[in-house]
């Protein structure tokens, strides 16, 4: 965790932030010392020299021209000139006129800034430090960090009031009084002003009704704010019935709020209620007057987490993902920088809102990977929320039924405390888990679940109980090909195979979203008889399911099929309220969600996610099963779990079918350790990519060519990477391992450093402990 030395490190971070104000206390941009700045002597000066971060691929801000009159300080939001467009960034720092940041340039050749968004609070110190951080951990450009900051220009500027009317402070009184002039006036007797319209269809009245008391001056013209005031949670509004673990781990947490930095984990199986537990320390946050953020994994949980948090605290909080609307989200951004908004839950770009009174963060579902962001600043949320709890001394809380093996360790070596809830909180015992070893009970040919299996959900659906067929793999089938000439059907852009979606009639991408009709025939051979689906999808299994149980109710759940998150929603309740009787679904069936009849899951393929070259492929698949079994008799107990295999001995499947999570955690962490993999080591991912093959191998050659020799680096590669093609992108990746206590950062720039400047359309991607090697 070195700091650079760049301008825009937290070390400049601080200093940008004390030296805001003068030593009188005033605002930047009245005449301040230069000994405040620079912590020497000399005259007193204008601070006219703002460096402005900009969110763009840049390592380095840029120095602008404060006009006379106008006032900024750091963190000041402000609309710069760059180039032939106007962008927006943040002042990050001062200097007087003459001071480094303008280099050779006198102020007078420097471009003004244009505009200061006065409505908009500006960036706190700590803020700032974060996004400093973050860019030095991840070796993005600071700019792009400040980007996920800066969401919109339009979260910038209030809205404009509504025009609306009240009862006159006049007193005067309607010469004649009609029933809807009554009407109109009970409802403005205890002041509260309405728009016209809306308080014509509150009264149940004509709009002229209004008018004509407007135009006698019963009624007076206001203005009315575009958004109504936010109700505030109430923390007190209706506490749970907590059981004694549970009650140990939230006293311990609620301890904590508003007493520095600590990091709790809570790991508990599913159904242990640690949604409860944080819930408490969310409440005290709250009555101490701080703010609180809860981030989630998937929008698809939003639902029954908002659900369960009105009940709680009588009140919705502030949504943040990329479903809601471009003006809630700027209301979002507006209502946490001013304070109005006290609890958020949302996505990982929820992190970076500019929180003006932030007290606390939940890290739900801490170990799942939707909290890697790989593209642009290729950072993990979970860490970051560790280090802006850090910044800003306050606790952060992570949960989960099945912590990361960093998590984990982080626990076990003492620096995060684990809060343990060993039992189901309805008190229902976990789910009997069996194996179903498919070289020995396995389908018929062309059939996907065993006969134990199909047994079982007859038993399940003839007891009133619903059943869950697990497979994470969408669409109806992941191939397919051509008997006659083995044609294969691949995407165009990207080394995979089309997913037949058979619901829709497409044939689809994953991972470029290339969609082509579903053929009729082969296009290399013209048969129109030969073409066969391989594998199974959801959808290919929902359609054996239905044909062996005609009688029942099939539902398929997966995040692709059309609709999008309200349809979702829809059905996860369909579910709740009993309205299917089998249930087929992805992973996105496997975590947070509450099904009360569910009694039987059936993993359709448990060892798909172990044959690949991942280091992390046993933790993730031991999770992902553990998660997705762990939705089977929450309520009522009674119940089960079947696992398809075909390696019943693999260490993941044991563990899952004896319960002992503990063994498997001890031996992957021995392995890990073993292997110099983190948490025990370093990793670092390059992958070069571009339109050409050779190119990015000719590039990637010089990226190993010039690698640092340093005792204790090893680098890996280049190689092709598993998804060799990607959007029209040749890809080869290479690894750099490396023991803890090697600054890995300061390496990289070293190495990056040395690179010649790619051309050609080539690009090389840094990835600081990358999650996904393909």
């Amino acid at each position: 965790m070195a700091r650079g030395d760049s301008p825009d490190s937290p070390e400049a971070g601080r200093i940008a932030g004390a030296t805001s104000r003068g030593a009188g206390g005033k605002r930047a941009g009245t005449r301040t010392r230069v000994s405040d700045l620079f912590g020497n002597t000399g005259e007193v000066r204008p601070a006219t020299v703002a460096r402005v971060l900009l969110p763009v691929a840049i390592g380095m801000a840029y120095s602008y021209r404060v006009p006379a009159g106008m006032s900024v300080r750091p963190g000041s939001i402000v609309r710069v000139p760059l180039g032939p467009r106007e962008v927006v960034g943040a002042v990050w720092s001062l200097e007087p006129e003459g001071g480094s940041a303008a280099g050779n340039l006198a102020p007078s050749r420097l471009k003004n800034i244009l505009h200061v968004y006065d409505d908009a609070p500006p960036l706190d110190d700590e803020l700032r430090t974060l996004v400093d951080w973050v860019a030095n951990w991840t070796l993005a450009a600071p700019g792009m960090v400040l980007r996920m900051v800066l969401r919109s220009e339009e979260a910038l500027e209030s809205e404009p009031p509504l025009a609306g009317v009240r009862l006159s402070s006049s007193g005067t009184r309607p010469e004649r009084m009609t029933p809807a002039r009554q009407r109109v006036l009970e409802i403005l007797q205890d002041g509260t002003g309405f728009t016209r319209s809306g308080l014509a269809h509150a009264a149940g009245v004509s709009s002229s009704v209004v008018d004509g008391l407007l135009a006698h001056g019963v009624l007076e013209s206001v203005e009315l704010p575009a958004v109504p005031p936010l109700p505030r949670p109430d923390p007190d509004w209706s506490p749970p019935q907590l059981t004694p673990a549970q009650a140990r781990a939230s006293k311990e947490l609620v301890a904590a709020v508003g007493q520095g930095f600590r990091t709790f984990l809570i790991d508990g199986v599913t159904g242990s209620g640690k949604t409860e537990v944080y819930f408490e320390a969310v409440a005290e946050a709250l009555r101490q007057g701080r703010q609180a953020l809860v981030l989630i994994p998937e929008i698809a949980l939003t639902s029954a987490f908002l659900q369960r948090f009105e009940r709680r605290f009588a009140v919705l909080p502030a949504e943040w993902h990329s479903e809601i609307a471009t003006r809630q989200r700027a209301r979002v951004w507006r209502g946490v920088a001013s304070g109005d908004v006290r609890v958020v839950v949302g996505a990982r770009s929820a992190l970076f809102l500019p929180f003006r009174e932030l007290g606390l963060v939940v890290v739900d579902e801490e170990h799942d990977g939707a909290y890697k962001q790989d593209d642009r600043v290729p950072y993990n949320a979970r860490d970051m929320a560790v280090v802006r709890g850090h910044i800003s001394r306050f606790p952060v809380v992570l949960a989960s039924a099945t912590p990361s093996v960093e998590s984990r360790v982080n626990a076990d070596q003492g620096r995060y405390v684990r809060l343990e809830l060993p039992e189901r909180a309805t008190g229902a015992p976990m789910p009997e888990i069996s194996i179903i070893d498919m070289r020995q009970d396995g389908p018929e040919r062309g059939q996907w679940l065993a006969p134990t299996l199909r047994h079982a959900i007859g038993e399940t659906l003839s007891g009133g109980g619903q059943a869950l067929l697990f497979l994470n793999r969408r669409g109806y089938a992941p191939l397919t090909l051509c008997r006659s000439c083995g044609h294969r059907f691949q995407c165009p852009n990207c080394s995979t195979w089309l997913v037949e979606h058979r619901f829709r009639g497409r044939l689809s991408c994953h991972h470029c979203g290339h969609e082509e009709p579903s053929p009729d025939h082969c296009p290399a051979c013209g048969d129109t008889q030969s073409l066969v689906a391989c594998g199974p999808g959801v959808e290919r299994i929902a359609e054996e399911a239905a044909d062996l149980f005609p009688q029942s109710r099939v539902l398929v759940l997966s995040s692709d099929l059309q609709g999008g998150p309200d349809r979702l929603r829809r059905e996860m309740r369909i579910i709740e309220e009993g309205g299917a009787d089998i249930v087929v679904g992805t992973q996105l069936v496997a975590k947070g969600h509450n099904f009360p009849l569910m009694r039987l899951v059936g993993v359709v393929d448990a060892d798909l996610g172990l044959a690949n070259g991942d280091p992390r492929a046993a933790e993730r698949t031991f999770q992902l099963l553990a998660q997705v079994t762990g939705r089977a008799g929450r309520i009522g107990g009674g119940g089960r779990g079947l696992l398809q295999t075909y390696a019943p001995e693999h260490p993941v499947i044991r563990a899952l079918a004896s319960g002992d999570s503990t063994a498997f955690y001890e031996a992957e962490i021995a392995a890990r350790k073993a292997a110099g993999l983190p948490p025990f080591g370093r990793l670092a991912a390059l992958i070069v990519s571009a339109p050409d093959r050779a190119r990015a191998q000719d590039y990637a050659r010089q990226v190993a060519r010039l690698s640092p020799a340093s005792p204790g680096l090893t680098v890996l590669g280049p190689a092709e990477a598993a998804l060799a093609l990607v959007r029209g992108r040749y890809r080869f990746r290479l690894l750099a391992m490396a023991p803890r206590n090697i600054d890995l950062q300061a390496l990289m720039r070293s190495w990056i450093g040395r690179l010649p400047k790619p051309s050609g359309g080539v690009r090389l991607q840094v990835d600081i402990d990358p999650q996904s090697f393909f």
